[in-house]
């Protein structure tokens, strides 16, 4: 521990007169995380952001007929951080919150769509507020995480079935006039290949495409153009998803901009070599999907996103290349 901590301390007395008042400033130290250090005297580890929120608690208490006093102050020695720091510990709300996943992913397959966003959204909730208090992480921090990820994507699972096997085959040149006011159909519910192949088709392949949104493989119509679920005319190829085997059969892989994008679509859907942007992509995506179960505006929504990332991406090679043959 190369420093000490800078510490945050309220010192209070609540009102006596109101009961309504006392609930709503105990309700508000518990929710931005505060520990106890004894009746009356609450800590956070320091910021401005936190000084600033307690400084305005500390009014409101005042003008409610209490008193509240902030004081900043800096551990003494290593003892004390290491007491401060453990008020913090959040192993046992981690713990709660992992015993809660495991007991909801035994019911998501009984649950209708709406049940099951609901129980997304309070469990989301329940995580987030977590993770926001959390200043101090820890092992405890990277299960829970992972635990998250794990029921996010059991989730997926449930909500987008037909998730596509990889298969053997040659990757045929073809042309991308022949693919010209075509019908294409994938699996509703659009998630990171999906969503980013259809950009890759409408941006760059077919301009008039018309998408269907299918519940399943076996409901894509034959005369559709299917991608990314097993026997369609394009899904995942050898280590390629989706996104890549379009890049290979419509001969896209020299745009630099599009082969980053492909890196990313990748690393979210089999993983692989973690690319910088895929968490905040995954976060849009994420947030875009809960707020509109419409597939049609989700794409229109994240094709926005998708065509500032490849202008970046593409930026970003041109600057590459410049300061490269420099």
């Amino acid at each position: 521990m190369s420093e000490f901590s800078t510490w945050s301390l309220l010192v209070l007395t609540l009102p006596t007169e109101n009961a309504t008042a006392r609930m709503r400033f105990w309700r508000a130290l518990k929710a931005k995380g505060c520990a106890v250090l004894r009746d009356g005297i609450y800590v956070l580890p320091h910021t401005p952001e936190r000084e600033a929120m307690l400084r305005e608690l500390a009014t409101a208490i005042g003008e409610s007929g209490g008193t509240a006093h902030l004081l900043r102050a800096p551990s003494l020695d290593l003892t004390q951080e290491q007491e401060f720091r453990g008020l913090f510990d959040r192993s046992d709300d981690y713990a709660e919150l992992i015993r809660s996943l495991a007991d909801a992913r035994k019911s998501v397959t009984s649950q209708s769509e709406a049940e099951l966003a609901r129980l997304l959204r309070r469990l989301r909730k329940d995580y987030e507020t977590l993770v926001a208090i959390d200043y101090f992480p820890n092992e405890a921090t990277t299960r829970a995480e992972a635990a998250w990820q794990d029921f996010m994507a059991h989730v997926d699972t449930v909500l987008s079935p037909g998730e596509p096997h990889s298969s053997e085959r040659v990757i045929r040149v073809l042309s991308r006039t022949d693919y010209r006011g075509r019908t294409w159909a994938t699996r509703r519910r659009l998630w990171v290949d999906r969503v980013a192949s259809a950009w890759l088709i409408r941006r760059f392949i077919d301009p008039d495409a018309r998408f269907i949104w299918v519940t399943s493989p076996e409901a894509c119509p034959p005369n559709a153009l299917g991608f990314d679920f097993d026997g369609a005319a394009f899904t995942h190829i050898g280590e390629r998803v989706t996104f890549e085997v379009l890049l290979a059969s419509f001969d896209l892989e020299r745009d630099t901009g599009l082969l980053r994008l492909a890196a990313m679509v990748h690393a979210l859907d089999v993983g692989g070599p973690a690319v910088p942007e895929a968490v905040g992509f995954e976060a849009i995506l994420s947030g875009a999907r809960e707020r509109s179960a419409d597939d049609d505006v989700l794409l229109e929504e994240m094709s926005r996103v998708l065509d500032s990332m490849y202008t970046h991406f593409a930026a970003n090679a041109k600057t590459t290349e410049s300061g490269g043959s420099a």
